[in-house]
């Protein structure tokens, strides 16, 4: 505690103003959450979300190591893609491929899920005020984590931009934290509402317009209709009728003709040499 006065000077009679310096601890600075906030806002194209491809880690060289990226892998549940040094030093382990939850108290974790899930179909800003969990050594201290919305490479909202902000990990070990506080700011953004798609008309109503969507006539198909294959019932019937037709008539067995055996008549073959030598 600090003291107004002291005693046998004019200031002695206000001794009992006192400064408590506790609201002057664990307290941290919210200036890498503002400087990535204002760094995603500037990648914005008018009202869209910026996508994934857009964030270059040139533009948050101060904050590297306090920023990650997390996937939607399932509603409600994300999982780091990349993360910064003192986000790793937090967790005392590498937490790349570790689901964002596995940061937080089992009661907080369905708080957590609700706020992603909000934050990606809204789409929202999320920013959680947090608090460790008391132990013998330390007492609780706050922390805070900023969730800013990325597109994909498909065009959905499936990735998040985050800074994690605290004092650190002086004990090496795993932190819990439980939520304090859930701030939720809508983005306002004309882009997610898209017109039904509608297939245009082939025929144009102006004839010296070129036809839009219309086939190319050099890749065009020529395409012919199969005749019907006549059943082998059908041609075994009509062998028959062939027989009978011709035994009626008085026509006979044509004789096989005599195959000329003559080189002539035999035609070119082939023949194969071996040779042992």
């Amino acid at each position: 505690m600090f003291f107004g006065g002291r005693k046998g000077t004019e200031q002695g009679t206000e001794q009992d103003k006192v400064i408590t310096m506790g609201r002057f601890q664990n307290r941290v600075s919210l200036s890498p959450m503002r400087q990535a906030e204002a760094y995603w806002t500037a990648l914005r194209r008018g009202d869209d979300i910026p996508s994934r491809a857009q964030v270059d880690p040139r533009g948050l060289e101060n904050i590297l190591s306090q920023t990650f990226i997390v996937e939607r892998i399932a509603p409600g549940i994300a999982r780091f893609r990349l993360a910064g040094q003192k986000v790793n030093e937090m967790a005392g382990m590498e937490v790349r491929g570790m689901p964002l939850s596995a940061f937080f108290t089992p009661d907080a974790r369905k708080e957590l899920s609700a706020a992603m899930e909000h934050m990606f179909e809204a789409p929202a800003i999320i920013e959680l005020s947090l608090q460790t969990e008391a132990t013998r050594q330390k007492g609780a201290r706050d922390a805070h984590i900023l969730l800013l919305p990325l597109r994909s490479d498909l065009g959905d909202v499936s990735r998040a931009l985050g800074v994690f902000v605290s004092e650190g990990n002086d004990t090496g070990s795993s932190q819990r934290f439980s939520i304090k506080n859930i701030e939720m700011r809508a983005v306002t953004t004309g882009a997610l509402e898209r017109p039904e798609f509608k297939a245009k008309d082939r025929k144009p109503a102006d004839v010296a317009k070129p036809v839009i969507n219309a086939p190319n006539p050099g890749f065009e198909e020529t395409q012919t209709r199969f005749r019907r294959e006549p059943s082998i019932m059908e041609e075994a019937r009509a062998l028959l009728n062939r027989h009978k037709t011709g035994d009626a008539a008085g026509t006979s067995t044509p004789k096989p003709v005599a195959k000329d055996t003559s080189k002539k008549a035999r035609g070119s073959h082939l023949r194969l040499v071996v040779n042992r030598d």
